[in-house]
């Protein structure tokens, strides 16, 4: 869709149209005065002025003299093109004065002569006078931008040093300010905020915390949840912050994000229990953002939550704990961080912060996982046998895994709790320990051309490519000499895979990793087992879709015209876990009738569990979403959907208006979206996240 004209451009274009037209005028009333000084210089005629009789030759000095203004009033005004212009006049205008005074002994042009060498000495010194007073104007103005400029720098570094002061004094949040305020950021823009909104959303964000400085730092620091008394005291940390920046009179936003940001939308936070548009939209934001960060973040009584379940966590708080619609928007970031960015971070990723891998006995050090995906993962490392096991053999491996943290973990606790499922173990020679996978297959051929040399260590060079389809991995070592290549088929689609780089006896360092943007086909991996199906139910109006992941399958579009009934049985997969895990439904146009189609343009997408995102932001939509009397709590609708059921959502459709509605579990929505860019051809979709639709009835 193409883009009008800014409002600022249009401004533009508008004062450009009155400048020439200024401009233009000013020389139409040039040339008609000095034609009445011509005319009026020439005529021997007479004019009756309150009863005596006036010769017209008596006027030449007038017109002459506003000719003359209005030629200064150009340079005035506009300056150098004025000059130019005026100048151009006079000297059009010379040559006959001279000629009648030389030639025809005209005297009476010798006033006009002189007249209009005044007015090239006048409109001369007024053109060097205005471009002094520009100049001036300009260093002002360059002095006043220095200053401004300044002193925004020294606000923002002295902001920056206030919060390193209270990162350093608090452990366990170092960077937290700098993260929050990063998100906040983002969500104003998602928001539709200008740059200058978003800069003071940016750095209200950067202080929240602010108050910690006058908090005991024993109680920010234990280690351990705190007691009663303890918590009445860190509550205290918003009116010290709002005291703190209330001060600043250059910057009144800044001690709103301090003052509220432990403010709730239903009115029981602190410190002033304000509810829903009654706390400030800064501190709402801020609010959503902190709270994320707190839960992405490690802290001293626990580990850092899994993203997947912190985004649970804000759907279960959109309404009571945050803003609704600031919550939705964070879910979408969240759902936008596919790389999963938006958490504390390590200094080395590739291995979770240190340098090197020591892996005496195995397994006794993992890297962190690497996410395997339908794009092509390069991994380049070195393996050294450790001294003391020299006369050993090293085994370099790898663990294929899935876990919400993306961790290896071996306490049952933890693997309950995250979700931990390991496919199988992969040792660089080819070796292979199946665990959860349904089968490997190992594939060895010897490199005619030898790429690395031992060094004097014994150290080996890796290059490592993995890739996944679907519910098939394949992973190749190449160590120089050998090839190795292992497909595993992993048990379902759904789950996510990781390498975790480990070993025995050896050394992993100098580790490499890149990705290619490209995705494989299916054909790149060969199949050694059958796929996995639960669409095998019956079939009803359109073909059944079994979706995986996040929406990596749709229906068919169904078209709505007037009004229509959608009947479907839908079963979340085995590995869904999560709220969202649910059925979606999308109201979009294609040219080929197929989500994200030719010219696909998307008005609303409606998930069951209530949660609602308009990815265009350009049309109107109005979601209602209630809980009734059978809503007996998010695990009870998780296990719903778990056991599958029959779904019914109703569609109706006048004109530009379309409203979705259906019920389950106690969970009933409406959501009303008008279509504004004229597009008729509206088309209902069933997608949604690790579920399987079978039966789709149109009625």
């Amino acid at each position: 869709m193409k883009k009008g004209r800014s409002t600022t451009d249009k401004d533009h274009l508008v004062r450009t149209g009155i400048s020439h037209a200024g401009f233009l005028m000013l020389f139409l009333l040039n040339m008609t005065a000095t034609a009445f000084t011509m005319i009026s210089s020439r005529t021997e005629g007479m004019i009756m002025l309150y009863g005596n009789s006036l010769p017209l030759s008596a006027f030449t000095g007038v017109f002459s003299s506003l000719a003359n203004m209005l030629l200064i009033f150009m340079v005035v005004f506009y300056d150098r093109p004025g000059l130019i212009l005026s100048i151009v006049i006079i000297a059009i205008q010379t040559p006959s004065l001279v000629i009648n005074i030389l030639t025809r002994h005209n005297l009476t042009s010798i006033p006009g002569l002189f007249n209009g060498i005044f007015t090239i000495i006048a409109i001369i010194l007024i053109y060097k006078g205005n471009k002094k007073i520009k100049q001036y104007k300009e260093r002002e103005i360059e002095n006043l931008t220095e200053k401004q400029m300044f002193s925004q720098k020294l606000f923002e570094q002295t902001a920056t040093a206030l919060v390193n002061a209270i990162d350093a004094k608090d452990t366990y949040s170092h960077g937290h300010s700098l993260r929050v305020a990063e998100y906040s950021k983002k969500i104003a823009e998602m928001m539709g905020k200008s740059d200058e909104e978003c800069y003071k959303i940016y750095y209200a964000a950067l202080l929240h915390d602010v108050g910690k400085i006058g908090i005991d730092e024993r109680i920010i620091n234990k280690k351990g949840r705190l007691t009663d008394e303890e918590y009445e005291v860190i509550k205290q940390h918003p009116d010290v912050g709002n005291q703190i920046l209330s001060s600043i009179n250059e910057y009144p936003y800044l001690s709103i994000g301090a003052h509220y940001h432990h403010e709730r939308y239903d009115g029981k936070g602190y410190p002033d229990k304000l509810k829903g548009e009654d706390i400030p939209e800064i501190a709402r934001i801020i609010s959503v953002a902190d709270a994320y960060d707190a839960m992405s973040s490690h802290r001293s009584y626990r580990d850092a939550i899994p993203q997947q379940l912190v985004r649970e966590e804000i759907i279960k708080g959109a309404g009571s704990q945050f803003d609704p619609q600031i919550a939705s928007i964070m879910q979408h970031l969240i759902d936008m961080d596919t790389e999963y960015h938006m958490k504390e971070r390590t200094s080395i990723k590739e291995l979770a912060g240190k340098n090197e891998l020591r892996c005496r006995l195995y397994r006794s050090d993992v890297s962190d996982g690497i996410l395997i995906t339908e794009c092509t993962t390069k991994i380049h490392l070195k393996v050294t046998p450790e001294k003391h096991y020299y006369e050993d053999v090293s085994a370099p491996a790898m663990i294929l895994f899935d876990s919400l943290d993306e961790r290896v973990h071996d306490d049952e606790k933890m693997m309950a709790d995250l979700n931990y499922f390991e496919y199988c173990e992969i040792f660089f020679d080819g070796r292979t320990n199946i665990k959860g996978a349904r089968k490997t297959q190992t594939e060895t051929s010897r490199n005619e051309v030898k790429n690395y040399v031992k060094d004097s260590q014994g150290s080996t060079e890796y290059d490592i490519e993995a890739v996944r389809y679907r519910d098939h991995a394949l992973i190749s070592i190449d160590d120089g000499d050998n090839t190795v290549k292992v497909t595993i088929a992993l048990p379902d689609s759904s789950r996510f895979a990781y390498i975790g780089l480990t070993g025995e006896k050896c050394l992993i360092s100098d580790v490499a990793i890149t990705k290619s943007e490209t995705p494989v086909d299916k054909d790149h991996i060969g199949r050694i087992a059958e796929e996995i199906s639960y669409i095998k139910g019956p079939q009803g109006d359109v073909p059944n879709v079994q979706i995986d992941n996040y929406r990596t399958d749709a229906t068919v579009g169904i078209p709505v015209t007037k009004s229509l009934t959608l009947t479907f049985h839908t079963m979340s997969l085995p590995t869904a876990r999560l709220i969202w895990h649910c059925p979606f439904i999308d109201i979009f146009h294609s040219a080929d009738r197929k989500v994200n189609g030719q010219d696909y343009r998307e008005y609303a997408l409606v998930r069951l569990d209530g949660e609602n995102w308009n990815e265009e932001g350009n049309f109107a939509n109005r979601l209602i979403v209630n809980h009734t009397d059978d809503f007996n709590g998010w695990e009870a609708w998780k296990k719903g959907n778990k056991e599958g059921f029959d779904c019914t959502v109703r569609i109706d459709r006048k004109g530009d208006r379309i409203s979705v509605m259906t019920e389950n579990f106690g969970v009933s929505l409406k959501n009303t979206v008008t279509v504004t860019d004229g597009e008729k051809d509206i088309y209902v979709s069933i997608t949604g996240d690790q579920v399987a639709i079978t039966n789709v009835r149109v009625g």
